[in-house]
């Protein structure tokens, strides 16, 4: 969410043909509002490859735990004069000082531990969502960075969430700590309104998940500063891992009194933060005066109608 922005809580009124999504002052999540509803193994290289389903027995990898932060330790791994290991970035926060003698750490490298990690093979710390692979110790880090069994970030845009996990769990997060709208079908209209649009810079709108092809996809609306320009701008994430955001597309549709803006791309994958896919323009992109115009009335209040489809590539 943009800085200053606020989370915008729709409360379903009725079902009639078309849905309303209101903000009120947009001040927190709590804020009032109206909506009804229709909807009709990342193996970039060699080293990266690991050996599925086999188990390292070798429990050296035990003394390649940081004491102090419990994190495996790559490289430079420091040492006492006891020989007390711990890796470089606790050397720091303990201001150079052994937590377990308190003798001076100084500039000691424990070279024969770095030389026993590269013999090390270990399963990737995602086998417990799935990953059964195994990897040498150097590379096993690399892996979990793009492993795509590794958790993925709650979607939700109205508040910072910290809540992480797979998609079965995330969809049953957002439906009840989030009381998204939750709807099932590959077509939707809904109309998104506010009163005094001129007052409200930033804002985000209740976050709307479909259930689309057996997948889920998150459909964002919010307004927010362009340089100096206020627009409106809405777009679609895929909850799973970009290489199968890619087996679909989506459009997206505004307009009035003749006249139309379309847009159609792919979703986004939800690796990619709201932020990152918001600021990137990667949705439709509507200037607040063309909003209000195709709202119709004074252009005093916002009633923005935004249909849409999904399909699946073939």
């Amino acid at each position: 969410m943009a800085p200053g922005g606020s989370a915008c809580k729709e409360v379903i009124e009725s079902h009639s043909p078309v849905a309303d999504y209101d903000i009120a002052s947009a001040k927190s999540e709590s804020n009032n509002a109206t909506s009804t509803t229709t909807t009709s193994t990342m193996k970039t290289s060699v080293n990266l490859v690991g050996k599925h389903g086999i188990h390292s027995n070798n429990g050296v990898y035990e003394l390649l735990e940081c004491p102090v932060c419990t994190n495996l330790m790559y490289p430079p791994i420091h040492q006492c004069p006891n020989g007390h290991t711990l890796c470089s970035n606790c050397k720091i926060r303990v201001h150079n000082c052994c937590p377990t003698c308190r003798y001076d750490l100084g500039n000691i490298r424990c070279l024969a531990l770095e030389k026993v990690a590269e013999s090390l093979e270990l399963p990737c710390k995602y086998q417990n969502l799935g990953c059964q692979d195994i990897f040498p110790y150097y590379s096993k880090l690399k892996h979990e960075q793009h492993c795509r069994f590794r958790p993925y970030n709650c979607p939700y845009a109205g508040s910072d969430c910290s809540v992480t996990g797979d998609i079965p769990t995330l969809v049953s997060h957002l439906k009840d700590d989030h009381k998204v709208d939750m709807h099932d079908g590959c077509t939707f209209n809904h109309r998104y309104v506010k009163s005094n649009p001129h007052e409200v810079e930033n804002a985000t709108w209740m976050l709307t998940v479909f259930n689309c092809f057996g997948r889920q996809f998150c459909l964002h609306f919010e307004a927010f500063q362009l340089g100096m320009a206020p627009v409106y701008m809405a777009f679609l994430r895929f909850m799973g891992d970009d290489n199968e955001a890619k087996k679909f597309s989506y459009s997206l549709e505004v307009g009035a009194n003749g006249r139309k803006l379309i847009w159609q791309g792919i979703p986004r994958s939800i690796r990619d933060s709201h932020r990152k896919v918001r600021d990137s323009q990667d949705g439709l992109v509507i200037q607040r005066n063309l909003a209000l115009y195709f709202s119709g009335g004074d252009r005093q209040e916002l009633k923005l109608r935004v249909t849409g489809r999904i399909w699946k590539e073939e």
